[in-house]
């Protein structure tokens, strides 16, 4: 290939997704035109920005920090000296080569375990299987519900790769920006199980959905009357899967029944003008007075007049509290 080729490819064919391409060629010019995989390796290494980040932080925390503690080095700004007199040739040579003799008996005892963070899966995640797994979330994060209107969502490996998971669809489940930068590399736990939807035969609540009784839904939640109401409106909004908590909803169970709710409540004003207020609450937990083990919200229109004395409201669930 003559010059004006090569120029030509880098200045008008040349397609990047990253820097290498220009970079390994920089490097190549100045290195006479050829040079070995690891002597590329290296000089890639002085241009990588987040090495170098990564490195001075590791500094500073640990090995900064303890020859500081031993009086061996002090720290002014961004430099660092050795607390010693004046040091010879002789002597400077005969400390590397301790220190050397250090190195090499430590990695002889842990072998390239001293880089495991380094030796991690790197295969990139194909596109086709990126899609996929986003695919099987329904564009939600697994953990809050967020979607990608909301956040840049990622792909996650439920099993860091720092922890030996590797990049295959079993091993993916999709978190949003916030939730992964939260979770970090130091969790394995898998929240695409709460994406799961639950069933119980001998529920009342799971045998109802996709009746005619059903007057509303979404993706995961949905509203009928109940069936021995308090006023007359009065709703339940119940998550599609089967949990006896409040405290197991997934975030985005919570947001989708939030929603419903919201509708449920606009078009019972909209058909009842009297409708006035709204009683919202459920009940968590037998003692709370849960009688059926699958959650569900209690949406209770008020009409004026309907109860002597309204004041206390939920604060009614144990009497003698209710005026205050």
């Amino acid at each position: 290939m003559k010059y004006d080729e090569l120029k030509s490819f880098i200045e008008e064919r040349m397609r990047m997704s990253h820097i290498y391409q220009p970079l390994l060629i920089k490097i190549l010019v100045e290195s006479g035109g050829s040079a070995t995989v690891r002597q590329l390796a290296l000089s890639f290494l002085g241009y990588d920005e987040s090495q170098i980040r990564y490195y001075e932080n590791t500094l500073k925390k640990m090995p900064i920090r303890v020859l500081s503690s031993h009086g061996i080095i002090k720290k002014d700004g961004d430099l660092v000296s050795l607390e010693i007199d004046k040091l010879s040739f002789e002597q400077k040579a005969e400390l590397k080569k301790i220190c050397e003799g250090k190195i090499q008996d430590y990695i002889s005892k842990r072998g390239l375990s001293v880089w495991d963070y380094r030796l991690i899966d790197t295969d990139p995640i194909s596109d086709s299987l990126r899609y996929n797994v986003l695919k099987e979330s329904k564009g939600r994060c697994a953990l809050c519900g967020a979607t990608r209107n909301e956040r840049v969502l990622d792909v996650d490996h439920i099993l860091p790769r720092s922890l030996g998971g590797k990049t295959e669809y079993a091993n993916l489940q999709v978190l949003c920006s916030k939730c992964n930068r939260s979770k970090r590399n130091k969790d394995k736990t898998d929240f695409r199980n709460l994406t799961k939807e639950s069933f119980d035969a001998e529920c009342p609540f799971c045998k109802v959905q996709n009746t005619e009784a059903i007057l509303h839904e979404n993706e995961h939640s949905f509203a009928i009357l109940d069936k021995y109401p308090v006023t007359p409106g009065h709703t339940l909004i119940i998550p599609k899967r089967h949990v006896g908590s409040y405290f197991e909803l997934s975030q985005y169970e919570v947001i989708d029944c939030h929603n419903l709710i919201k509708f449920i409540e606009k078009s019972l004003q909209e058909e009842d003008k009297k409708i006035v207020g709204f009683n919202i609450g459920l009940n968590n937990g037998e003692v709370a007075g849960q009688t059926i083990d699958h959650l569900h919200f209690h949406l209770i229109p008020r009409r004026k007049g309907d109860t002597e004395n309204p004041r206390g409201g939920v604060r009614g669930v144990i009497p003698d509290k209710m005026n205050y």
